[in-house]
């Protein structure tokens, strides 16, 4: 009976990892061992490797696989990583040694996307500053009236990244009578018909719409690329939705922007510190001017239960497909 080796660098359980596996294995006659090495010393984690056939990523992403740990891994034919990102993960390294990385970008899509329109939705509408002041019994009718709420309809969206999330944010956008516009490093002409979307510089992208929101991976072409200059080309009243990852945004930028309103409202599920901490300029600001139309949320646009249970899913199916000899699919380095 063949028997395989699954290090597990994530934060689970060996057991409930195991769990994971067993009702894909009744039957069959492949045989695995899961050795957790999360928080173990480095050379721990070495040794591990080298017994490896697979390498479940940290969706923590606090265990980084850098070139000295994948130097390691002698016998390694996938490292899964169970979510969108996998920015700490030296995929070029992996690449020279022939290790395919796969993430589980599509198993999460759908709930970033609901995610960011129910964000942008909820900024327009002041939902937040609504809720807070009707629930300490005032009643803000007039005030909310005073600082302006707004429709969805009739508005322009830019979607910055037309890769599976921004494919399906386009794509639940259709109906509410939004003009879509969107920027990616490579046109997508063969989407634009379908998804109903206008190609635009990322500069005009910027000028012209009312809500942005960020759908592209971190790459070193990425970091910073919404930075002051990015901020003062939007709209007085525009507002921005990243629930990507907090190194594309400049965050001390971010909060200035809102705080001197040259943005009308941001809503930020992620930062380049998590936890971000008190002292995070964003989470700072949120605290101290409850006015200030901004919504702070803790990494959870792609961790919903119904997310994690596709992610799961596809991450064992796929670990699998290789320890039977197949290709791995969603593999984001060969």
């Amino acid at each position: 009976m063949p028997r395989f080796v699954v290090v597990s660098m994530s934060p689970l359980p060996e057991a409930l990892i195991k769990s994971f596996f067993a009702p894909y294995l009744e039957g069959s006659d492949i045989e695995i061992e899961v050795v957790g090495v999360y928080g173990k010393s480095r050379e721990e984690v070495r040794e591990a490797l080298r017994r490896a056939d697979v390498v479940i990523g940290d969706y923590t992403f606090h265990m980084k696989i850098d070139r000295d740990l994948c130097s390691a891994m002698e016998r390694v034919r996938l490292i899964q990583q169970p979510s969108t990102g996998f920015d700490h993960i030296d995929v070029e390294a992996c690449r020279e040694r022939g290790i395919p990385v796969a993430n589980a970008g599509g198993a999460n899509s759908a709930s970033v996307a609901e995610y960011t329109i129910m964000a942008a939705l909820a900024l327009l509408k002041r939902l937040i500053l609504a809720h807070e002041k009707t629930r300490r019994g005032e009643w803000p009718q007039w005030e909310l009236m005073d600082l302006g709420t707004y429709d969805l309809l009739g508005k322009t969206w830019g979607i910055i990244g037309l890769g599976r999330i921004g494919r399906e944010v386009a794509k639940r956008l259709r109906g509410w009578d939004v003009r879509v516009l969107y920027y990616d490093k490579v046109r997508r002409r063969d989407l634009e018909g379908e998804l109903g979307v206008e190609y635009r510089t990322l500069r005009r992208l910027l000028r012209e719409s009312d809500i942005v929101s960020l759908h592209v991976p971190l790459t070193s072409e990425t970091r910073g690329m919404i930075g002051e200059g990015e901020l003062r080309a939007m709209k007085p009243g525009a507002i921005l939705v990243n629930p990507s990852r907090g190194e594309l945004v400049d965050e001390e930028a971010l909060a200035r922007a809102l705080r001197e309103k040259w943005i009308g409202g941001a809503a930020v599920d992620v930062y380049s510190r998590e936890p971000p901490g008190p002292d995070h300029p964003l989470i700072r600001l949120a605290r101290e001017d409850p006015n200030v139309n901004l919504i702070v949320t803790p990494h959870i646009a792609g961790a919903n239960s119904d997310a994690r249970q596709r992610i799961i899913r596809f991450s064992v199916e796929n670990i699998l497909r290789v320890l039977r000899g197949e290709k791995p699919l969603a593999v984001v380095n060969m």
